[in-house]
């Protein structure tokens, strides 16, 4: 018995956190469209790892980042309507105002970017070093167009481009 109760407590200790599943949709500028899967988020020793179980993608790279706001809807800025712009932009809460990268000292909202391949899948995991599970609610998490080079030259936040998948996390 003594032993059992050594091994509960164990295994409550290894993560305070339940994997939480993210359901992602694409965006435009009337809102939110079609699912394209989700995003299993877990906590590591070694960080946060996001999962994707995504489809129907662009194939390649893309920015991948967990923004301000827990909000997938479009917002207007300068005029224009940006899909999911009430998201807000990467989550950097020490305000650090530098896009870098996930184990640098920038924002702490850039992650590794997505890959995604030639049928439009996304299935490989990526790992966030510097957030937890605390870090997560109430954030949207969000993939861009094209490759993020996790600085802000020659284009600014990574010349990642439009966004264009959105998830909650609650």
């Amino acid at each position: 018995m003594k032993k059992m109760m050594l091994l509960l407590a164990s295994m409550s200790a290894t993560s305070a956190f339940a994997d939480v599943s993210v359901q992602m949709n694409l965006v435009n500028d009337k809102g939110v469209a079609d699912s394209v899967g989700q995003v299993t988020i877990s906590e590591s020793k070694y960080g946060v790892v996001f999962t994707p179980s995504l489809k129907g993608l662009t194939p390649g790279l893309h920015g991948f980042h967990l923004h301000e706001n827990g909000s997938c809807d479009p917002k207007e800025k300068d005029g224009k309507i940006v899909p999911a712009g009430a998201a807000g932009g990467h989550y950097d809460p020490a305000a650090t105002k530098t896009h870098s990268t996930p184990w640098g000292e920038g924002h702490l909202g850039d992650l590794p970017p997505l890959f995604i391949d030639a049928d439009g899948a996304g299935n490989q995991a990526v790992l966030a070093p510097r957030l937890k599970m605390s870090d997560l609610k109430g954030h949207a998490i969000m993939f861009h167009a094209g490759g993020d080079n996790h600085s802000d030259h020659p284009a600014p936040l990574g010349g990642g481009g439009a966004r264009v998948a959105c998830g909650i996390i609650n």
